[in-house]
């Protein structure tokens, strides 16, 4: 009778602090739930109907009606799927010699300076400096420094390795160049992350088991630091895949280089066609969504969504 009264009690004594303590968590999670809802739900809701209207009747020029025009998504797939393949291709690329370019500079920062203190911290500070310029003044510096009339053009043409109607500004390699170059330290501060908690000792017993350095790297440190690998290229291929600098005719880009943020900006700004662009932005976000998805499952790394 004893355990059976103190067991009937036991729930009694708990269920106020654990229905209070729900109350105080749903409290605190308000302001963030607001923030959400305010400045991410709202906004994507009128982005999506804002791209399911039509061309206004008795408005003007720019004006449109509220209506549910499926049809425009079907639109813009047909006139701008150039730019969507382009887009996605550069990102994929680029993200690529990100990555190629970022691990090995990743795991000199994260290992093998980790006996230099002092140089482990010079080399972070190199790889955060480029936040300290505008992104506009980076990009632009690098048109200039590769400009039809630049030093290194007329040396490429002299030594034929350009002919001498050919240049580099407004070609798929400088958009790729640009690209890479402005996002690689988002590549290198995740993959740094998870180098500099690799254990040495690790790469040690590995060698002492006689396994080859190619051996190592692919059985010890690759899968250790797969979720900074991972980090670094949704960090990376994201914003690429959204970018509209690199690619515009003012910066690196050119006619034939047009991503799907330069088909917005100028239906958006340009042309006040707004149902266009609201429809190209509702793709991306949806085409970038799934193809993450399916990265980070076949990865095996779901804990990251």
């Amino acid at each position: 009778m004893a355990f059976a009264a103190f067991g009937s009690a036991t729930p009694a004594k708990t269920s106020g602090p654990v229905k209070s303590g729900g109350r105080v968590a749903l409290f605190l999670l308000l302001p963030g739930l607001a923030y959400l809802a305010a400045f991410f739900l709202t906004p994507l809701i009128s982005l999506i109907v804002t791209s399911l209207q039509v061309p206004s009747v008795s408005g003007g020029y720019g004006t449109y009606d509220y209506a549910l025009a499926i049809g425009n998504y079907w639109d813009v797939i047909a006139s701008y799927y150039p730019q969507i393949l382009r887009s996605f291709g550069f990102a994929l690329v680029a993200t690529v010699f990100a990555l190629l370019i970022s691990y090995p500079l990743a795991y000199f920062i994260g290992v093998t300076a980790r006996r230099w203190p002092l140089l482990q911290g010079l080399m972070l500070t190199l790889v955060i400096a480029p936040f300290f310029i505008s992104f506009l003044l980076r990009t632009f510096a690098w048109k200039q420094l590769f400009s039809n009339e630049s030093w290194i053009v007329t040396t490429l043409q002299s030594l034929h390795v350009l002919s001498p109607d050919q240049y580099l500004v407004g070609t798929p390699f400088m958009v790729i160049f640009g690209l890479t170059y402005n996002f690689i330290p988002f590549m290198t501060l995740p993959l740094y992350t998870s180098l500099e908690r690799l254990d040495i000792r690790l790469l040690e017993a590995g060698a002492d088991l006689y396994a080859t350095p190619a051996k190592i790297f692919r059985k010890i440190t690759l899968p250790i630091t797969m979720p900074g690998i991972i980090s670094g290229t949704l960090l990376t291929f994201i914003p690429i895949a959204g970018d509209y600098v690199n690619a515009s005719g003012d910066f690196l880009g050119g006619t034939g280089t047009a991503m799907i943020g330069n088909v917005v900006e100028s239906k958006y700004l340009v042309q006040n066609n707004y149902p266009a662009a609201s429809a190209l932005s509702v793709l991306l976000m949806g085409a970038i969504l799934l193809l993450v998805t399916f990265y980070v499952r076949r990865s095996g790394t779901e804990d990251l969504l």
